[in-house]
């Protein structure tokens, strides 16, 4: 501090400091203007008088005393003191005195003065300059015009690791990687260019020798300009942000992951959404392994190490083309491998360089990496509820920097939010195949042998709608050679919708065997729904969605041997018919009430069918999907239903392809059926009148018929059946009987007459005269039963076409 400044802000400066020069004695010797000015003394008033005397008031003697005492042995002083001016008062003042000597010794005192209050802003602002290039904790960078760095402070040698004297005279930019350099020049020169200052600008920086690591720098950029405004350079703060980068990084990362994982119920493509997330931000490549039953929806053992099956990938490149652990086909880890020993513990590894020769130990031979560049690795396991469901590996072969520890802290939390959601999509996949299972248990796998129609059936489950629904359909051989047609919709989804549709099926099969009519099967029906519906209310049950209180149906029945179809519907879409000739209508039915309303009437309508007619029965899914109107529904269907003689799968594929898009948003259920006749000569009908004789009548028409078709090994049998059954006619009823043969895939006899009471088979005590007929009917026959119409009941036996050898 004892040397005079230049500076042009400098109190000191001698352009602006108060100057005097005092000999050995201290009397004064020189004396300036601007010490005039602030003090009010001409240089006639002071020059040649004792300093002492003339400038400083009596009380401040000892501590002048004191300086000069100080400044004698060092030199030269510097210090605040109090000066006496003309007028009397006291003027607080900084002084510097330089010892001025010739032949080593001191003959005069140089001294300059300056007010305090300059001083000390003077001296506020030195350590403000000094703390910014020496303390400072945020770097400061100053450029040339040229581009050359003027200086740096310590900040940036400690960013950098280079002296800060080595930074002097080189180009902006310098000791960066190439890319990050021409950045950071176009940034100096844009503001050396314009004069406006750049705030709050991110850049990365990467050092020459250590490119690996990669540094975030806050930079903030202005124009240092003179009092004539020329541009004299740029000055640039630097704050090393890298770790608040990477926070907010991670932070965002945790966000994004919160709204893309878990977007499905299905377990691959969480695990894809999750491989998704992490790169590229986290890793160049990454890969989720789930255990194989995990992606079967099925329950794990503790402790299962494989094998596991790789369900989601993704990479910042091109997969391999033939990648060694192809996504999707099960595969065990090699022993010795880090993704092995993560899934037996449970516990994350972190590799963060991996050594020249990794991959050259047994196991590693790229079998699970993404390509052989790889030279940083993360492997966290995949826990949920305490178990371990599979492994996520972490890769970087693209990026230098190595994984650290708070990119495992990172990677391990949002495998944890993915293995919540992926084990909740494990548990809705179990239940939906348990529920699926269920459902596919009640629908009809097969068509059972009849001769009626010719049937094509489709059933194709919702795959956006949650639970599953409770279409069906059926197709039920009947008496006769007839058949009965069913399609069905349980109101609801879930599980109980499933079971009440399977129940319902079941019921429909219990009432046709009892050959009621259309309209009385669907009565019995919505007896049946209201009787659930009780139940329900009865226990409190409220299943998941809406409650099952209602449903629809379609009931067709059909005879091949008059082509009558007799039809009935509760609320349900009536049925589409086509013809011969490709001409396309709805049936024209009464509406009739869904199922579980109660008390309202049912009715059928009958209609002729020609032989090679279609009869389409559908669900309301097929016509009704929400983006899709009705009528535009039945017109696309009317179109795929307009060639009947196609084959009759290829017609069923057409409106399942002209109607139901690639994600159906409810189920669909369809069976179209191709109607035939039964050949005039395979069915035999007489009328016989009620008398005595036509009980051998009966056994003389089915002798001769049953010769005439071949089946004389059949003749005994049925003589005897009709014989029986004509004269229960005889006894029991009232009117003709009527008695008829079929012959189609098996022989059917029946007898009908106009009365409604049922025949009873019993035993016949040794003492009774009668009542075995019935019995030995039943023992000759493979079936036999009742069937009611309005006109009176029929009774009827089935027996085999094949002969039977004792």
């Amino acid at each position: 501090m004892t040397e005079l400044s230049e500076s042009h802000d400098d109190p000191f400066a001698l352009h602006l400091a108060a100057l005097a020069v005092l000999d050995d004695r201290g009397t004064v010797v020189g004396w300036n203007r601007r010490a005039q000015e602030l003090l009010g003394y001409p240089d006639t008033a002071v020059i040649g008088r004792p300093a002492f005397e003339v400038l400083v008031d009596p009380r401040d003697l000892p501590a002048v005393r004191d300086a000069a005492a100080s400044c004698r042995r060092a030199g030269g002083w510097f210090g605040l003191l109090s000066v006496r001016h003309r007028d009397g008062r006291l003027v607080e003042m900084g002084l510097r005195a330089l010892a001025l000597s010739r032949d080593g010794h001191i003959r005069e005192w140089f001294l300059a003065g300056a007010l305090a209050v300059d001083v000390l802003e003077w001296q506020r602002d030195r350590a403000v300059l000094d703390g910014l290039y020496r303390r400072c904790p945020i770097g400061l960078v100053v450029h040339d015009p040229d581009l050359r760095l003027l200086r740096v402070n310590r900040a940036i040698e400690r960013f950098s690791g280079v002296p800060a004297a080595e930074f002097r005279g080189l180009p902006t930019g310098c000791f960066l990687v190439p890319d990050d350099a021409r950045k950071a020049v176009d940034r100096v020169r844009q503001v050396m260019e314009t004069g406006r200052p750049m705030v709050y600008s991110e850049q990365f920086v990467r050092l020459e020798w250590d490119p690996a690591r990669e540094r975030v720098a806050m930079v903030s950029s202005f124009p240092m300009e003179d009092a004539s405004g020329r541009i004299l350079g740029v000055a640039e703060m630097i704050e090393d942000i890298t770790e608040r980068h990477r926070a907010q990084r991670r932070l965002a990362l945790l966000d994004q992951a919160g709204s893309r994982i878990g977007t499905t119920l299905d377990v691959a493509e969480t695990a894809r959404e999750l491989a998704e997330v992490m790169v590229p931000h986290l890793a160049d490549h990454v890969s989720v392994d789930l255990l194989q039953p995990v992606t079967r929806g099925e329950e794990l053992a503790r402790g299962l190490v494989g094998p596991v099956v790789r369900v989601g990938a993704s990479s910042v490149g091109a997969q391999q083309a033939d990648p060694p652990h192809p996504q999707g086909e099960p595969v065990e880890f090699a022993p010795d491998t880090p993704q092995a020993r993560c899934l037996a513990e449970g516990r994350p590894v972190l590799e963060a360089v991996l050594p020249p020769d990794w991959f050259s130990a047994q196991g590693r031979q790229g079998a699970h990496a993404p390509d052989l560049g790889a030279h940083s690795l993360i492997v966290v396991p995949v826990v949920a509820r305490g178990l371990v469901l599979g492994v996520m590996t972490l890769w970087r072969s693209r990026r230098p920097d190595p994984f650290e520890a708070d990119d495992l802290t990172l990677a391990l939390e949002l495998a944890s939010r993915a293995a919540v959601a992926i084990d909740n999509a494990r548990r809705f996949t179990q239940q939906q195949q348990t529920a699926f299972t269920l459902q596919s248990s009640l629908l009809p796998r097969t068509v059972p042998d009849q001769s009626a129609v010719e049937v094509a059936m489709r059933y194709l489950p919702a795959s956006a709608a949650p639970g599953l629904g409770g279409d069906w359909f059926d197709v039920i051989p009947l008496s006769g050679a007839r058949v009965a047609l069913v399609v069905g919709d349980v109101v609801g989804r879930g599980i109980h919708a499933a079971a009440t549709m399977g129940r319902l099926r079941t019921a429909v099969h219990t009432l046709a065997s009892l050959d009621l009519e259309p309209d009385e099967v669907l009565s019995r029906l919505d007896d049946l729904v209201l009787l659930l519906a009780a139940e329900q209310e009865a226990v409190g049950e409220r299943p998941v969605g809406e409650q099952v209180v209602g449903a629809t149906c379609l009931y067709a029945v059909y005879d091949p041997v008059s082509g009558r179809c007799s039809v009935a519907r509760a609320g349900h879409p009536p049925p589409m018919v086509t013809s011969p000739d490709g001409q396309v209508a709805l049936l024209d039915l009464p509406v009739g009430p869904p199922l579980g309303l109660g008390g309202l009437p049912f009715e059928a309508r009958d209609v002729e069918l020609a032989e090679g007619s279609l009869l389409s029965l559908y669900t309301n899914g097929l016509i009704g999907e929400r983006h899709i109107d009705a009528d535009v529904g039945l017109t696309k269907l009317c179109a795929a239903l307009a060639h009947p003689a196609d084959a009759l799968e290829r017609t069923c594929q057409a409106v399942v392809d002209s109607l139901v898009p690639a994600r159906p948003g409810d189920d669909v259920a369809l069976l179209i059926a191709r109607t035939r006749m039964l050949p005039p000569d395979d069915v035999a009908s007489w009328r016989l009148p009620l008398e005595p004789a036509s009980a051998a009548r009966a056994r003389a028409l089915t002798s001769a018929k049953l010769t005439e078709w071949g089946l004389e090994h059949l003749a005994f049998t049925t003589e005897l059946i009709a014989s029986e059954l004509v004269t229960n006619v005889y006894r029991y009823a009232s009117g003709p009987a009527t008695l008829r043969l079929i012959r189609e895939r098996c022989l059917v006899c029946e007898v009908s007459d106009t009365s409604h009471t049922s025949p009873h088979l019993r035993r016949a005590r040794t003492t009774d005269e009668g009542g075995r007929g019935l019995f030995l009917v039943a023992q000759m026959a493979e079936r036999w039963g009742t069937r009611y119409t309005r006109e009176g009941k029929t009774v009827w036996t089935e027996q085999s076409l094949a002969r039977t050898f004792a």
